[in-house]
């Protein structure tokens, strides 16, 4: 009786190996990679909103990987690129707007490889595009700030009808936003003078706060920076010389509260989010491109959480109004990347 049951035990234990030995092994985790664009993370906009998505895709799906940053990204363009797609990554997701010339070249040489592309249109059946409505949401922005700069009553504001605006680089990805702001504007009032200037840099404060001054000082009391990190100088200057900035990508109102009339959002958190979790569900959409606008909410202004009460509700009505109508469709905003250059952005 003894030896049979050590026998069932013997026996018993050899299935349990054999059972375990017959499982199939667990799948490798998959990877993906974040191309940090100009200005680096830290600029606590485009950068930094972008990484905190893909954090939380990863985290949720169970994906690994992380950010590749360059402190010449534009140069290194392709060198980045090519390293990322011989580095075990199923999915590379490109910030940098500069690499889309070179991105048809590198994803048709690595044809396995998953490779989605931030703020313009490229071809290619492994390349998904991301595009985001920011011409939209700017021309709300243009439009608020040309009623509010001719409020009285409100300290921060002059009585010159002028208004101003910085971008980081005199490119379409930037000038989109430029010209959509420019537009709004003209369209609430087409005595407003729009100061534009390019600081060439989206990770200087410094410049950022020396270019809003000059602004100031010419009688512009509203500033928009469109330039990345450059653009937390151009919020401190506003904050010290008592006026307002724009933010832009993030919400950065909570950066200098009320002085930050509003944030000009742009969810690239939402954006890549979506695009690791649909490269983690095997359901990646090579050569189809995403658009994320007002109605998707991708792009808009932030909810006045500081300034709400310096901002008229006639001020505030009219910039619903238009929101409405771009939904709509009955308005439309000129985009510079599919029209070109609109005459109040020449030169």
């Amino acid at each position: 009786m003894r030896t049979r049951l050590v026998s069932l035990s013997l026996l018993s234990v050899v299935a349990l190996v054999a059972a375990c030995g017959s499982e199939t092994p667990a799948a490798p985790p998959k990877k993906a990679a974040l191309v940090i664009a100009q200005g680096g993370l830290g600029d606590e906009s485009y950068n930094d909103l972008a990484m905190a998505g893909f954090n939380t895709a990863k985290r949720e799906k169970g994906v690994e990987g992380g950010p590749i940053e360059s402190t010449d990204v534009v140069g290194q363009g392709e060198q980045l690129l090519r390293r990322a797609a011989t580095s075990d990554y199923g999915l590379v997701i490109d910030l940098e707007f500069s690499h889309g010339e070179i991105l048809p070249t590198v994803a048709s040489a690595y044809p396995n490889v998953n490779f989605a592309f931030l703020n313009n249109k490229i071809n290619g059946p492994n390349i998904a595009s991301v595009l985001f409505a920011e011409h939209d949401s700017s021309y709300l922005a243009g439009a608020l700030a040309a009623q509010m700069t001719t409020q009285t009553g409100n300290p921060k504001i002059n009585p010159d009808k002028k208004i101003g605006v910085i971008g980081g680089t005199k490119s379409v990805g930037i000038d989109k936003f430029l010209s959509g702001y420019i537009e709004g504007a003209k369209a609430v009032d087409p005595a407003i003078e729009v100061l534009t200037v390019y600081s060439n840099s989206f990770g200087d404060p410094t410049k950022g706060a020396q270019l809003a001054d000059t602004m100031f000082q010419q009688g512009a009391d509203i500033v928009y920076a469109v330039a990345g990190g450059t653009g937390a100088g151009v919020i401190e200057a506003a904050k010290k010389a008592n006026h307002y900035a724009i933010g832009v990508d993030d919400n950065q109102d909570k950066l200098a509260p009320g002085f930050v009339l509003t944030s000009v959002l742009k969810r690239t958190d939402l954006a890549v989010r979506q695009v690791v979790e649909m490269f983690a569900d095997n359901k990646f959409p090579g050569g189809q491109t995403i658009n994320l606008g007002l109605k998707e909410g991708g792009v808009g202004l932030t909810d006045f959480e500081f300034t709400r009460n310096e901002i008229p509700a006639p001020v505030r009505a009219k910039v619903d109004e238009l929101k409405n109508k771009i939904i709509s469709g009955q308005l439309k905003v000129w985009n510079v990347i599919d029209q070109g250059y609109p005459a109040w952005l020449q030169g």
